[in-house]
């Protein structure tokens, strides 16, 4: 998991235990992710929306996408040609592998290594999201994840924008234990202060516990909080509910989570990694078909016409396959 983790923690900025009034948020469900197909036939897990947990106990996320992981054989590897959104932002986390990603905007770029792509659909947008051609031919471990972030009806017709993170801007903490590694990709935890800029206000975590460690963060309380097993296993909340890769947990009220890790770990890593999610709901209606997500019916017919009439943007010339040459 080449995911951004230096050998030597102990020179890190450390984030303190909350100390006073701590209010430990209860696990209220656990959500145990399908798998499926989604794109031009890659496997995901999706924890939410499920019957689980959907739209209303995990606002403002519209949708979290584990992609793989997965060992592509030479060929195998597949993505998500070019299509529409309208109405949220799209956040992809590479792990492990590259996906390149392109949109009718000029944005894009390669996602790579613990990368973070993130692409405000507001108006509307058009963009794809392939494997690179080396990949391809290669093969190789693929690993990552998408997440949907819904934007409130004021702003779902803001210009759509572009943002890439890099690993090595993504800022790294440490537990104030030191067993615990922490990626702040968005948001802030204390005083510290992710990379991505958000029209909707979340926290972003992906956090690496050591075997049998126990960390414990301050969390705002006007916040949700979902979190979700990327790998290994554990417990989560004051009664250490138990969870395992694959699972999904929304929490209740409150200003602390607290997760620990089992004393054993599988590899790659050896550690427990989860990510932890929070943001400030949005409590709107939500009207949803496909890629477009917004607040009634009608907005959503007048996202097809949009889309048909080409309001959305166009893919450029440069990006269409050429045909083969059967002159000969």
């Amino acid at each position: 998991m080449p995911a951004v983790t230096p050998e030597i923690w102990i020179d890190l900025p450390r984030i303190r235990e909350p100390r006073e009034n701590v209010r430990d948020r209860s696990v209220e469900l656990v959500s145990t992710a399908p798998s499926l197909l989604e794109g031009a036939g890659f496997p995901v897990r999706r924890p939410w929306p499920s019957q689980t947990l959907g739209f209303r106990q995990a606002d403002p996320f519209l949708l979290l996408d584990h992609l793989g992981a997965v060992d592509y054989a030479p060929g195998e590897a597949k993505g998500a040609p070019w299509h529409p959104h309208r109405g949220f932002e799209t956040v992809t986390y590479i792990i492990d592998g590259a996906m390149a990603h392109h949109d009718s905007q000029g944005g894009g770029g390669l996602i790579t290594d613990g990368s973070t792509q993130w692409m405000t659909a507001g108006a509307g947008i058009l963009h794809d999201e392939m494997p690179p051609e080396k990949f391809v031919e290669k093969g190789g471990l693929f690993h990552g994840i998408q997440l949907w972030v819904n934007l409130p009806q004021r702003l779902k017709w803001t210009p759509p924008r572009y943002q890439s993170l890099e690993s090595e801007h993504i800022p790294i903490v440490v537990s104030e234990r030191g067993d615990t590694l922490i990626r702040l990709i968005a948001g802030s935890l204390g005083e510290h202060k992710g990379a991505g800029a958000t029209w909707t206000p979340i926290t972003f975590i992906h956090a690496s516990l050591e075997p049998g460690a126990r960390l414990q963060l301050p969390w705002p309380e006007e916040f949700n909080a979902l979190a979700y097993v990327l790998s290994g296993s554990g417990s989560v909340g004051p009664a250490g509910v138990l969870v395992r890769e694959g699972q999904g947990v929304k929490f209740g009220p409150g200003n602390a989570l607290t997760v620990l890790a089992a004393p054993t770990q599988p590899e790659p890593t050896k550690r427990l990694e989860i990510l932890l999610l929070g943001g400030q709901p949005i409590r709107e209606p939500i009207a949803s078909y496909g890629p477009f997500v917004m607040n009634t019916h009608a907005d959503i017919v007048q996202a097809f016409d949009d889309y048909q009439a080409g309001k959305m943007g166009s893919i450029p010339a440069a990006e269409y396959r050429r045909e083969p040459d059967r002159s000969n």
